[in-house]
Formats: structure tokens, C-alpha cells, sequence
């Protein structure tokens, strides 16, 4: 059974209004053993799109280890954060490993160059297929580049916005940028989230894709994490049990979960 919850965000967020004491009595109500934070850092978010994504690390570091004492009795509070890569920031997110303790950092494309494929204006003048193809060149540049991270989130992301959404979307498409994905991470031994938003918009599978997750397996990957993304109390553990009947069913016996950077494995 899934008690963890690795992936939520708060008020430190630009896109939540959560505060993390709702999160935390939501968490607790689920009767989740354990949740990390993963607030939003963006850096060099453009403008044009809100700007933002950014918060100062060292007041969400103390008002996390505040709640962890607070609620101590209750349900394990861990530290961590989300961050938006591109190539370029490489130098500032490793400052920013540096000189916080987090507890899990995962990685994640929101943006491709300039621009989220979660914005219309993206898609426009360019195939669907050709879309989701920058996108998922834009991970496999990221996890070339980066090494302060310790899972990959929402892997297909973009397939969300997309104009058919996943109707026409499948791994052997995109088969050789997600294979060349998958062994970059198992190489570097970092993992994968299962990302649950995906049942929440409607997609019927979480991020990444079933096949997706099957082939990591096949690939030799091991670590993945569980999260819900949720922005709000009410999406917290959003279709935990489905997640595990469907990780169960491709042969996963384990989860991870992360306290000082590193793994434990958790029986599903």
C-alpha cells in the first residue's frame, strides 16, 4: 500500500494557495505515513508567461523543519523541492543543491526554450508529434546536463496540452528519445516519478504512460517514486490505489521514498 506521497506543492508555489498546515491535516486524514514537499523552482521563468516560480529556500526550509517537529507524532514531513531544468541554469541550480538541505529533488521540463507546452501558442505552426518530440528532446538534454536531481517527474507532461491530448500518443512513436531517456537515468542512478495528475486530467494513465513505465522496467530501472502533484488538499494520494494496482500488474514490487537524498525501498 502507498503511504507516500513525493510530490506536492504549497503557497511557496506561484501556481498553489495551499497552505502547507492543509496539506499536512489532509495528508494526515489519508492516513499517509509520509509526504515531501516539492515546492516550484523555476528559474528564469519568462515574464511574458507570470515570471515567478521561485521562493526563498532558506524561510521553506525553516518552516518545514517547524512542521516536522509540529507534527512529529502524526506523520513524517520531509523537505524537498521541484526544479524547472534547462541547460543553462546548470551552475544555479547546483549552488542551490549546495547550499540547502533537501531531502529529494526532482527534475522536471516545464519549459522548452522559452515556452511551456502547457500555453496554446506552443503547438502553433508545428506538428503534434513534433511537439511532443521537443519536449522530450529538451528531457534528454536536461538529464545529460544535470546531476542535482534524484528523479525525473512527469516524464509527458506535454501530452496534457497536446491538441489530441494522448489519443495519439504511445511509446513506440518516441521510442528512441524515451529509451535514450530511461538509460541516461538508470546510468546516473537517478529514477522516475509515477505522477498521478495524470488520472486527474483524464488521461487514464499517469505520467509517464504505461508503456512507458513498462519499458523502464525492462530497461533495468528500479527507483520511482509515487506522487500526486497536488496543488490543493483535496488531490493529495489523487488515485493511489490505482496507481499501485497498475505498477503491480508490470511487475513493480517496490517504491521509493528519499530522506537525505538517498532511497529506501517500500513494498507495494
Amino acid at each position: 500500500m502507498i503511504q507516500s506521497d513525493y510530490h506536492m506543492h504549497s503557497s511557496f508555489s506561484d501556481d498553489s494557495e495551499a497552505t502547507m498546515d492543509s496539506m499536512i491535516q489532509r495528508s494526515i486524514e489519508l492516513g499517509l505515513h509520509t509526504i515531501c514537499f516539492t515546492d516550484h523552482m523555476d528559474l528564469d521563468f519568462p515574464i511574458e508567461f507570470g515570471g515567478g516560480f521561485i521562493f526563498n529556500t532558506e524561510i521553506y526550509v525553516e518552516r518545514l523543519a517547524a512542521l516536522r517537529e509540529k507534527y512529529a507524532d502524526k506523520i513524517n514531513i520531509l523537505c524537498g523541492v521541484e526544479y524547472g531544468l534547462r541547460p543553462y541554469l546548470k551552475d544555479a541550480f547546483h549552488h542551490l543543491t549546495e547550499v540547502n538541505t533537501f531531502d529529494f529533488i526532482i527534475g522536471s521540463s516545464h519549459l522548452v526554450g522559452k515556452i511551456d507546452p502547457y500555453q496554446p501558442s506552443y503547438w502553433e505552426g508545428i506538428t503534434e508529434e513534433q511537439g511532443i518530440t521537443k519536449y522530450l528532446e529538451a528531457i534528454y538534454a536536461n538529464v545529460k546536463t544535470f546531476d542535482d536531481f534524484d528523479v525525473y517527474g512527469h516524464i509527458d507532461y506535454a501530452v496534457r496540452y497536446a491538441p489530441n491530448r494522448n489519443k495519439n500518443y504511445s511509446y513506440e512513436k518516441y521510442a528512441d528519445l524515451i529509451d535514450a531517456i530511461f538509460t541516461t537515468l538508470i546510468q546516473k542512478g537517478k529514477g522516475i516519478e509515477v505522477n498521478t495528475a495524470g488520472y486527474k486530467y483524464g488521461l487514464g494513465h499517469p505520467h509517464p504512460q504505461t508503456d512507458l513505465l513498462k519499458r523502464y522496467k525492462e530497461l533495468g530501472g528500479e527507483l520511482i517514486t509515487i506522487g500526486s502533484d497536488a496543488h490543493k488538499p483535496e488531490h493529495i494520494g489523487y488515485d493511489f490505489v490505482k496507481a499501485e494496482d497498475l505498477l503491480k500488474s508490470l511487475g513493480y514490487s517496490y517504491y521509493t521514498i528519499y530522506q537525505n537524498r538517498k532511497p529506501e525501498f517500500i513494498t507495494l
